[in-house]
């Protein structure tokens, strides 16, 4: 049997040990574009976890370690391989309900239930990735759950089960056989629960080699001025978690009630718990409000005039750090449902935020291939803004499914559009009416998104053999629509040929055409505009070439065509 001290410190160990190997598991991506891979992403997103997980007290069962830390992994959950590792741990929670401890047969059950929750949630499950190698596993655990193993035992033969379906992968996909790795979440998943084994055999937490998570880069978030010190206008930043005492409690009214004594309201809830962070002058009347559903943890209140006086940080800055979150250059404060309609958009890039914002956009999250937003920096951005139905755009595949995750928790009605690029983003923004309803809306703007060429241009991070392509690190990587086109080494050339291959496939006969070439903040404004020339000359009178200065990082150009 395990006791919910030993589950919480295995969580901890296992977040640690993929921090300490993530970029061993980020070198494992086939692809060569540099992206927010996926140790990275699995790691920051059991890390999530791991800071709430390390606030508990020993009076705990593997019940209440499960919920909290499945409840965390959910809001920081981050690309594809994060969500699903999010929802491998939410299933697996659910086996542990109503248990202090847990036997072998429990874990079994549970892993079970955390593979069925992934695959549920995946529309078109593809076998050689985490998904195969934590079925493998979970099918293994099943197949002893009767064999009186104890709790060691039995986490031993599921990773071993885990690492056999690992080396397998390369068989499932031929592009990682060609590529001569394994596949890189799958990878992930062995290595966090390598981790976690090192406690349940009885040792130590393994040591995190990388504090630095601790202290996030600082990453804008949103569009408004950071605030100085004379524009606190509360003094304390209260902060608190109410577990609810009844499942079905309504934050609602305690989030209106914080935003009519303070501001940088954020509210967020699931099943168990409401997650709150208020600045107020009084901090006792929102503890109060808040002790009439459930009681409270995690409290804590600081005196920001003191703080910035100290460190100097702005009070968005502090707002963040205090939740434990990455910096945001103001905060997302949650605001009344003035509007009929509201958007969010990930994007990344001052230029590329400025086409969303002039076309109507609520709140731009700062991200994109390089950087994977969490699921709670897309929920905090749909609360700061001010509609009851909000439109989410993640313009990247990799976030669709986090974005998808807030449909559950926010307290409005969310859609997201499945964009996968910046022109998706910007051609379903053009098709909104405000006129039509939410349902006309989503048809029209998907159909708008569906009919835009995308192309992008970037370069190798590493060399690699990919689908016929000898790649050498370096090189530029001309994409059609998510997909290698070809490989070359004079940008001018590249786009020039890359836009003509979009124009041909995409061209219009009836009306006119346009080419917008984005270019991003490697490209000088003058390199930029003689390649302008180049394909307005190349592709003549067929279509108009149109130049914005994006300034996104990592890819050089971002071209659309309709």
């Amino acid at each position: 049997m395990i006791n919910g001290i030993q589950l919480r410190d295995a969580f901890v160990s296992g977040a640690n040990n993929i921090s300490n190997y993530r970029q061993q598991v980020d070198a494992l991506n086939v692809f060569p574009v540099p992206d927010g891979d996926t140790g990275t992403n699995m790691s920051m997103t059991i890390n999530a976890a791991k800071r709430e997980l390390l606030n508990m007290k020993d009076d705990i069962t593997v019940e209440t370690v499960s919920k909290k830390a499945a409840s965390a992994l959910l809001r920081g959950a981050r690309g594809n391989s994060g969500v699903i590792l999010s929802l491998l741990f939410r299933g697996f929670s659910k086996g542990l309900e109503g248990k202090e401890t847990a036997a072998a047969a429990d874990i079994a059950t549970a892993l079970d239930l955390g593979v069925a929750a992934a695959y549920k949630a995946v529309m078109k499950p593809t076998e050689g990735t985490i998904l195969t190698v934590a079925r493998l596993a979970a099918e293994k655990a099943k197949e002893l759950a009767e064999n009186g193993l104890s709790v060691a035992e039995m986490w031993n033969e599921i990773l071993i089960a885990a690492k056999d379906a690992l080396a397998q992968t390369p068989e499932l996909l031929p592009v990682l056989k060609k590529a001569g790795v394994v596949d890189a979440g799958g990878q992930g998943f062995v290595t966090i629960w390598e981790g976690m084994k090192v406690v349940i055999d009885g040792g130590a937490v393994i040591e995190s080699e990388d504090e630095a998570q601790k202290v996030p880069e600082k990453r804008a978030q949103g569009i408004a001025a950071e605030f100085d010190e004379g524009e606190i206008t509360f003094t304390y930043c209260t902060e608190f978690i109410v577990n609810k005492e009844d499942p079905n409690a309504d934050p609602r009214g305690l989030r209106a009630y914080l935003e009519s004594i303070g501001d940088c309201v954020v509210v967020v809830d699931d099943e168990e718990i409401i997650k709150c962070h208020v600045h107020t002058n009084d901090p006792g009347n929102a503890i109060q409000a808040a002790l009439k559903l459930g009681y409270l943890t995690n409290m804590k209140i600081d005196n920001m005039r003191e703080q910035h006086g100290h460190s100097g940080n702005s009070a968005a800055e502090l707002a963040a750090a205090e939740m434990g979150e990455e910096v945001p250059e103001f905060p997302y404060a949650a605001v009344e449902e003035e509007n009929e309609f509201g958007f969010v958009a990930v994007a990344a890039g001052e230029g590329v935020k400025q086409l969303f914002l002039d076309l109507g956009v609520n709140n731009v999250v700062s991200g994109g291939q390089t950087m994977n937003p969490s699921t709670d920096d897309i929920l905090a951005a749909i609360h700061a803004t001010p509609a009851k139905h909000v439109f989410v755009l993640p313009n990247n595949k990799n976030i669709i499914m986090a974005a998808e995750q807030t449909i559950n928790l926010a307290d409005r009605e969310v859609g997201v559009l499945q964009t996968r690029s910046i022109p998706e983003g910007l051609a379903a923004m053009l098709a909104f009416d405000p006129d039509q309803d939410s349902r006309s809306n989503l048809m029209n703007m998907i159909k708008a998104y569906e009919k835009v060429g995308t192309g992008s241009v970037t370069f190798a991070a590493r060399d690699s053999d990919f689908e016929g392509h000898k790649i050498k690190k370096g090189q530029l990587l001309a994409m059609e629509g998510g997909k290698l086109s070809f490989v070359d080494e004079d940008l001018k050339k590249t786009i020039v040929k890359l836009t003509a291959s979009l124009l041909k496939k995409h061209l219009n006969k009836e009306d006119g055409n346009f080419i917008t070439l984005i270019y991003g903040e490697d490209v000088s404004d003058e390199e930029a505009e003689e390649i302008q020339e180049a394909v307005q000359e190349k592709v003549g009178e067929q279509a108009e070439v149109v130049l914005v200065k994006g300034e996104q990082p990592v890819y050089y150009f971002v071209i659309s065509v309709e």
